[in-house]
């Protein structure tokens, strides 16, 4: 644990890559976050959290308020690759599903699809059970080969307070994607397909979240995904 707490703070200290284009970005979109931060009564440069959902094509962005995180917006995800359940190895063309870090250096100002950052697939989950892959980005442009895409102004807002948070002292944001709204309704719609047993390991972090206002602390242990 204390390794992994070192690592983690070490790789914050990594600087933030930049670019000409993030850089323009940054200062295109500044001034109506902050007035928004300002009339939702946020603290600019805030920690963040991110949680995606295939099924609806959400991701939600939230900022951290005194002890809890408030709902700060929700952006339509403009389209993922695969079907519900998790990537399984490299090719497959299908977007992940799990408990992720991102830290400054996974930040790509240059993408090819105009801003991105890598999800860190795959985890320490992912890799205790062989699963393969690389590069799987959250990013613009709208297309996607295994990522999940956003249209370049959605992704440039969520680079822009990704950046903001950094720098003011956020050593990496968590990022949870899971298949769908985890309620017991969508869990007895799936409780016949092959991921279920997955996807209740999965419920376990997203329902604390739910019931404590902030995300949990995620580890591994004997291949499941465990909470604090």
């Amino acid at each position: 644990m204390l390794f992994k707490t070192a690592l983690l703070l070490l790789a914050s200290l990594m600087p933030i890559p930049q670019s000409q284009r993030a850089s323009q970005a940054i200062q295109n979109n500044q001034p109506l976050l902050q007035a928004a931060f300002h009339q939702r009564q946020l603290t600019w440069g805030s920690p963040v959290h991110l949680r995606l959902y295939k099924d609806s094509a959400e991701l939600e962005l939230w900022v951290q308020n005194g002890p809890q995180f408030t709902l700060f917006k929700t952006y339509p995800i403009c389209t993922f690759s695969g079907a519900l359940g998790p990537k399984l190895r490299e090719g497959d063309w299908q977007s992940p599903e799990g408990f992720y870090f991102v830290k400054p250096g996974q930040l790509n100002p240059r993408s090819r699809f105009h801003l991105s950052f890598n999800l860190g697939f795959p985890n320490a989950y992912d890799r205790h059970h062989g699963r393969t892959g690389s590069a799987l980005m959250v990013h613009g442009d709208c297309v996607s080969i295994g990522c999940y895409a956003m249209t370049d102004p959605q992704i440039e807002e969520i680079y822009t307070l990704m950046v903001v948070a950094f720098e003011h002292g956020q050593p990496f944001v968590r990022v949870h994607a899971f298949p769908f709204r985890m309620d017991e309704a969508n869990m007895q719609a799936h409780a016949g397909h092959r991921w279920i047993d997955y996807w209740r390991n999965l419920k376990v972090g997203h329902d604390f979240f739910i019931e404590h206002g902030r995300p949990p602390n995620v580890e591994v242990m004997d291949g499941r995904y465990v909470f604090d």
